[in-house]
């Protein structure tokens, strides 16, 4: 096969009516992400008592989310109300460096607002001087350059490969599942993905589970004012993090290990999750959850009227 190719969705054929159900769902669920999403980085934006690191990252999460799901509903909604279900290669690189990136950062972003948590708990009296507005820019610039920079070098080797096939069991484009489509040596490419799960992943999810030995560790010696104060800030991100957590384990299990047998329709759901939970999750968990932002809110709401 060519370079030159399209590659086919085989998963949106045969749905018959049920596809308009789908795009109904699919379509009050992108518009519920995006309004929720939109609201939250608003409510931040317009209240200067919100402009400190933790509520500039859960802004950062809100604008991630808004990019990810740009990279999958719009195409996925077209392709349900298609007849024809194919995509150029380059559109789909492209939407899988989208998707990825978006997955990558969300991992990254959840280390910062660990780190955050973990100096204005253990360390309060320094927490001021290490968290600067300079040094947060420069993290926030890291943690989503670095992902980038490592996807758009795999997008690149995987442009490259040589393909003998063209059929896609999934309901958007996956960098893995085009690598295994190749007839061309692939090496490079399983190296390079296994960096980047380690450094994207692994390295942060270990990062964040000390960060919160370590809380849990203060929190035990403090009082019940600086516990009540701790859980408060910190449980909204530990249920952030175990859903996001076992959505991409679900994705990485589902796509390395061949071996395993589930339902379609098991399989399915379990590979749209960390695209469609987190991002609806995150704003109603953070607005729910912090006084600030539901006072804030509230108070606009009010305003308004």
């Amino acid at each position: 096969m060519e370079n030159g190719t399209y590659f086919y969705f085989m998963l949106f054929e045969n749905l018959g009516n049920i596809r308009y159900a789908f795009f109904s769902l699919g379509f009050i669920l992108y518009c519920a992400i995006t309004l929720f999403n939109a609201i939250v980085m608003l409510v931040i934006y317009l209240e200067r008592t919100l402009h400190q690191p933790m509520y500039i990252l859960i802004s950062c999460l809100s604008i991630n989310s808004i990019f990810g799901t740009a990279g999958f509903f719009p195409r996925t909604l077209t392709d349900l109300l298609s007849d024809t279900h194919s995509i150029s290669r380059e559109a789909c690189v492209l939407q899988s460096y989208v998707i990825f990136t978006y997955a990558a950062n969300e991992n990254t972003i959840l280390m910062l607002m660990a780190f955050d948590r973990f100096v204005a708990i253990c360390k309060p009296l320094q927490y001021h001087n290490i968290f600067t507005p300079r040094f947060l820019t420069v993290l926030i610039f890291i943690i989503l350059t670095y992902p980038m920079i490592s996807l758009g070098i795999s997008a690149i080797l995987t442009s490259r490969l040589t393909l003998c096939g063209k059929n896609l069991f999934k309901v958007y484009c996956h960098n893995f599942e085009m690598v295994k489509l190749s007839c061309a040596n692939t090496a490079v490419n399983n190296i390079m993905g296994f960096f980047i799960l380690i450094t994207t992943v692994i390295i942060p999810l270990s990062l964040i589970l000390y960060s919160y030995v370590k809380i849990l560790i203060i929190c035990r010696r403090s009082s019940s004012q600086v516990k009540g104060k701790a859980y408060q800030t910190c449980i909204p991100h530990i249920v952030i993090l175990l859903n996001f957590s076992i959505a991409i384990i679900s994705e990485v299990t589902l796509s390395r290990l061949v071996t395993l047998q589930l339902p379609m329709w098991l399989s399915v759901l379990l590979s749209l999750e960390f695209l469609v939970i987190p991002p609806i999750l995150n704003p109603l968990v953070y607005a729910l959850n912090l006084p600030d932002i539901r006072k804030t809110i509230i108070r606009l709401m009010n305003g308004s009227r």
